[in-house]
């Protein structure tokens, strides 16, 4: 599922992602904070982080300030 439209702006879902993320936090958390799958905040942290928009650092992840521009 694609996070990011050809428009640039931001799916529900992925704003959802970003919104769990304004804190440090591991992929496990936002999946049990957002009640998305595992497998689909993996999916959407790729593409977010390639997009510029999150980082990971020491296995937390956190949104840039590029993501928060995008919110």
């Amino acid at each position: 599922m694609a996070c990011v439209a050809p428009d640039g702006s931001l799916t529900p879902q992925a704003k959802a992602v970003l919104g769990a993320m304004e804190s440090p936090a591991r992929l496990e958390d936002v999946a049990q904070q957002t009640g998305f799958p595992l497998f689909r905040i993996r999916a959407s942290a790729r593409e977010l982080a390639q997009a510029g928009l999150i980082e990971e650092s020491a296995g937390a992840y956190r949104v840039t300030a590029l993501g928060r521009k995008k919110l």
